[in-house]
């Protein structure tokens, strides 16, 4: 039961190393804290191996690009490699520039991650390996819905058979997978996209779950975008008629601290295809 995963994350307390966005890092810090975790954030090059040589695990974000975090970046994540710690790709952006996507591109290339996890269009990037959209399965649309879900699983089963990775798409229905076993997950709240930062938070989240659960990592991911995304439905089943985003950011927090097994269990709302 995916309620398992959350009891190992309280009862383990892992500590993750975030090399994440400025945009997000106190809120990924604080998610963090909410699931039972502890966060440590650097990308100083010259800080990133000892930090990462004692925490548990590694999240590696894109979003704020600099020169000096890129190489931070590909230190810790070959230390984490030593280590053999897990370690978590967010490519955000992939594809809008050439600089993110060469970077996720090239991180891909020299580091082992134990999960990739973006939006389907950051994850076709990195599939094709370029910004366009050529040569992507043109069954395979920016949006996972229904009507393509077929499709979109076979993708990204394809897509961590070729990485060695799990894979992970969010999105209006999440896709979390390896070459064999893709959980489908329905979990969540459209008005989630209305916060700066969601995306970023899971990652965090996602990292503390792998280093709590190192024996079963696809089932501790799957459980870890459930936890976000009933977060999100018990967050805003908990608005007030004057709250608004601001709040609802701070709500989906207190609802992943106040989370507990039998909530997972019973919210998840998932199937395995």
């Amino acid at each position: 039961m995916l309620g398992n995963c959350l009891e190992n994350v309280r009862k383990n307390v892992p500590l993750v190393h975030n090399i994440t966005n400025y945009v997000t890092v106190n809120d990924v810090a604080n998610v963090l804290l909410a699931c039972g975790g502890s966060p440590i954030m650097s990308d100083e090059p010259l800080d990133v191996e000892d930090i990462t040589s004692i925490c548990g695990g590694l999240n590696i974000n894109i979003g704020t690009l600099n020169q000096s975090s890129i190489k931070g970046m590909f230190l810790a994540g070959k230390k984490a490699n030593e280590l053999n710690h897990p370690v978590l790709l967010d490519p955000v952006g992939a594809g809008a520039s050439k600089l993110r996507t060469d970077t996720a591109v090239n991180l891909i290339k020299e580091i082992k991650f134990t999960v990739i996890r973006g939006n389907i269009s950051e994850i076709k990037t990195l599939a094709l390996g370029s910004g366009t959209t050529k040569g992507v399965d043109a069954d395979v649309a920016d949006a996972v819905t229904e009507e393509n879900l077929d499709s979109a699983v076979k993708f990204v089963k394809d897509f961590a058979k070729k990485s060695g990775a799990i894979v992970a798409i969010t999105g209006a229905i999440d896709l979390v997978s390896d070459a064999d076993t893709c959980y489908v997950i329905r979990n969540g709240r459209p008005e989630m996209g209305k916060i700066t930062g969601t995306g970023c938070q899971l990652s965090g989240l996602m990292t503390a779950y792998l280093v709590a659960n190192p024996d079963n990592l696809l089932e501790a991911a799957a459980a870890s975008v459930c936890v976000m995304g009933l977060a999100g439905e018990i967050g805003w089943k908990n608005m007030k008629s004057e709250d608004g985003n601001s709040t609802y950011r701070n709500r989906i927090i207190d609802a992943i601290y106040n989370m507990d097994a039998d909530t997972l269990n019973k919210g998840a709302k998932y199937e395995v295809r």
